[in-house]
């Protein structure tokens, strides 16, 4: 649409007005407490990969900045500037395929969202419920930005995450930082040119660290658009659905900017995520669900498995089809080497995917023998669905198949109050003891209540 002709109060501008006039009163305590199990999987998430390779040096690189700031890293003493915390934690969140997802937006929320509002909130010492307000708005806008998008721009080889990140890390940031409309308007439409990265990680055998910082990145952006815009730094109202707007660019006729405000309140993104399970892919995780109860309850020898066929969608198919994966995010991307691990072992557990375990030769000769497959049903459900038909031939002659559309964790078989306190736990329990990580669980449920964010993110440090 050319900016000449773009509505005097667009779909942006509706989607922006009513997230900045959120309000705990007005919202339903259900969505509250989505975002509550948001805020603590996602600090999960980044207390476990804080100790990955990739967090270690985004933090180092950042401290050695020697920023003057009042923002957490987490795990560690010194504090920096807001947009390098968020870029530190965003890259811990996602460090380890362990974040949430919403699944037709086809985006990681959670390793951008709250990266950034945590880190703004610590910047300007806001109360918890701000915070909250932040997390809800920050999911809420992402999530429809992403859907606007459509799936034209990961077609294009574009990474959703990184690409509209910006747009929902600047709205989060925006809320705690209490901006009026204008600037909370303005840090959007900033964000989006800070709209960037590519998914050449998903066609490489050897992915490397790349992905790691695309919600690291998008949480930066956000934080620092957001800062710059309280200042008085302006955009063009056009940024987002004018004329070479982020979507006509990203997304171009097959844009859809009407959902970007369509049935506002109706509902919320934050009770929509996918809780991954499995350290890998979101589009694996049906197929890793399958052959494990396929499988039954102890693990198979790779000698008594003659074949196995999956069939995905072609989007899954073309990207996750590796079969001999060089390091830790081509095995975490790959069908094969995913479906070897959970006939095999575990495939929760995260050493199955750190460099020794990815070398193993009677894995990887078995992942030789997983054929991967459009398949019909699940192509028409994609991206609405994430599933997978799977079939199994032992060589014994047994077959065994079955077909899933939604693993669990995604809201149509959603995880349990129990199981997603357990993996904050483990998560956790990698660098804090068991009364901290009680300590940061009470924190998080009563967060709203809390004057000061510093109340959580002082039991993050070290």
């Amino acid at each position: 649409m050319d900016a000449l002709f773009l509505p005097a109060r667009s779909a942006a501008r509706e989607l922006v007005d009513f997230v900045q006039a959120l309000s705990l009163d007005g919202v339903a305590g259900t969505v509250t407490g989505a975002a509550k199990w948001c805020l603590l999987d996602t600090l999960g998430c980044a207390l476990f990969g804080s100790q990955e390779p990739w967090a270690r040096i985004m933090a180092d690189e950042m401290l050695a900045e020697g920023s003057i700031g009042r923002s957490s890293v987490i795990g560690y003493q010194q504090t920096v500037a807001a947009p390098a915390a968020a870029l530190c934690n965003g890259t811990a969140a996602h460090g380890f395929e362990l974040d949430d997802h919403l699944d037709e937006a086809i985006v990681h929320p959670g390793a951008v969202i709250i990266p950034a509002a945590v880190a703004a909130a610590e910047s300007v010492d806001a109360r918890g419920s701000r915070l909250l307000l932040g997390i809800i708005a920050g999911y809420e806008t992402l999530n429809r930005v992403g859907l606007a998008m459509g799936v034209e721009p990961s077609r294009r080889g574009y990474h959703k995450t990184a690409l509209a990140g910006p747009l929902g890390a600047a709205t989060a940031a925006g809320v705690v930082m209490s901006l009026n409309p204008d600037q909370l308007f303005a840090a959007v439409g900033l964000a989006c040119s800070a709209a960037s990265g590519t998914k050449s990680f998903a066609t490489d055998p050897g992915g490397g660290m790349e992905k790691r910082m695309h919600a690291g990145r998008a949480a930066e952006a956000g934080v620092r658009m957001s800062q710059l815009a309280a200042r008085g730094f302006t955009a063009p109202a056009t940024a987002l659905e004018g004329r070479f707007g982020l979507l006509e660019v990203t997304a171009g006729k097959s844009a859809r900017p009407e959902l970007l405000a369509s049935n506002l309140g109706e509902h919320w993104a934050v009770e929509q995520v996918y809780v991954k399970v499995y350290p890998c892919c979101a589009w694996i995780q049906s197929a890793v669900q399958q052959l494990m109860a396929l499988r039954g309850p102890q693990p198979l020898k790779p000698e008594e498995i003659r074949k196995v066929r999956i069939g995905v969608s072609s989007y899954a198919a073309e990207q996750n089809g590796r079969v001999a994966p060089q390091d830790t995010m081509g095995a975490q991307f790959s069908i094969p080497y995913c479906a070897a691990l959970a006939l095999t072992a575990d495939p929760a557990d995260p050493a199955m995917f750190a460099p020794h375990a990815i070398e193993d030769r009677s894995r990887r000769e078995l992942a030789r023998r997983i054929d991967v497959v459009v398949d019909a049903q699940m192509e028409a459900a994609y991206p609405r669905h994430y599933g997978a038909r799977v079939d199994l031939e032992l060589t014994n002659g047994e077959r065994r198949g079955s077909m899933l559309l939604d693993p669990h964790g995604m809201p149509a078989d959603p995880c349990k109050e129990a199981e997603r306190l357990d993996k904050f736990s483990r998560l956790a329990s990698r660098v804090k003891p068991p009364a901290t990580v009680g300590a940061i669980i009470r924190k998080v449920q009563n967060v709203e209540r809390l004057s000061s964010v510093r109340e959580i993110t002082e039991l993050l440090r070290n």
